[in-house]
């Protein structure tokens, strides 16, 4: 399956442009393929933070209608026996 692409135009002071060059000669890599990786990446980490703080949001909507939560010092009691013979299950929900 090929990938579609369009090219996108992106305004780079001289500075930044020539840093992206002496770079892209340093890793052996174009300055296309450099900015196509950041771009991605940083799209990546953004949509995991978006993420992390969607399912945040909703662990606190479920929190204000039931109370149910775990505490902190339950968790780090379980986590504390990860890796040992006395591993446990994880900790239930309390209200």
């Amino acid at each position: 399956m090929q990938i579609q692409t369009k090219p996108v135009g992106v305004k780079l002071d001289n500075d930044l442009r020539e840093r992206l060059k002496k770079l892209g000669t340093t890793k052996r890599r174009s300055p296309h393929w450099i900015m196509r990786e950041a771009i991605r990446e940083y799209v990546e980490r953004e949509e995991a933070a978006e993420k992390l703080l969607q399912e945040t949001i909703e662990r606190w909507k479920a929190y204000q209608k039931d109370g149910k939560q775990i505490s902190n010092e339950a968790m780090i009691a379980w986590l504390d026996t990860w890796g040992s013979d006395k591993e446990t299950g994880r900790p239930l929900c309390e209200k």
